[in-house]
């Protein structure tokens, strides 16, 4: 049997994850406005409803791509997105990438939430046995962000994508394996309790 990736909705307690639709392409559009999260991005800012729409279209529109958007639980409104791509579906494997939040949840309790969803789901639900990120090469804040959760660097694929702007981009490419992720796992567990905690209380 291969395993099986659909649309799904993954809820925690501070974001729900659901499955990116046109109707979220105002939140988006107002959570995108800052340079910061477009800087290494493989797409262009989007300054327009007509810009938002059409990322949205072509998420919902790549074959293996299952695009979500990002919901802050607090204000119900859409504050970034993320997506499960490269699916392999013979080889229990998939990708997460895609993924940006505006810039005031960066660092922040949604931020760790999403992975921890996303990387339990692959793992616990679907029996995903490797799950991989990449980033930009230049973008060391992203690497840094990947590795402290706990993934395994693996190396970098050289002047693999071309971007928008001609840019040839060489990729640092992350995995994080089903014998790793019980690790994994209690290590965003402690971030998120970390959130948690009232203002002065030390660990």
């Amino acid at each position: 049997m291969a395993m099986y990736v659909e649309p799904v909705i993954l809820e925690g307690q501070h974001v729900r994850l659901e499955p990116l639709s046109p109707a979220h392409a105002p939140d988006l559009l107002t959570a995108a406005q800052h340079d910061d999260i477009w800087r290494y991005m493989p797409t262009p800012r989007p300054y327009s409803l007509e810009d938002m729409q059409g990322l949205i279209q072509t998420a919902l529109n790549t074959p293996g791509r299952f695009p979500f958007a990002t919901i802050d639980l607090t204000t119900g409104k859409a504050i970034g997105s993320t997506s499960y791509l490269d699916v392999q579906p013979a080889n229990y494997g998939l990708e997460i990438g895609w993924t940006w939040l505006g810039r005031d949840f960066w660092k922040s309790a949604r931020n760790t939430e999403c992975k921890y969803l996303l990387l339990g789901h692959a793992f616990d639900t679907l029996g995903a046995i490797r799950v991989q990120l990449k980033t930009d090469m230049r973008n060391y804040i992203s690497q840094n962000a990947i590795e402290r959760i706990g993934a395994v660097r693996e190396g970098v694929l050289r002047r693999n994508m071309i971007l928008y702007s001609g840019y040839v981009r060489d990729s640092v490419y992350f995995s994080i394996l089903d014998s790793e992720w019980s690790t994994v796992k209690a290590n965003l567990e402690l971030k998120l309790a970390a959130y948690s905690k009232p203002a002065g209380v030390q660990s």
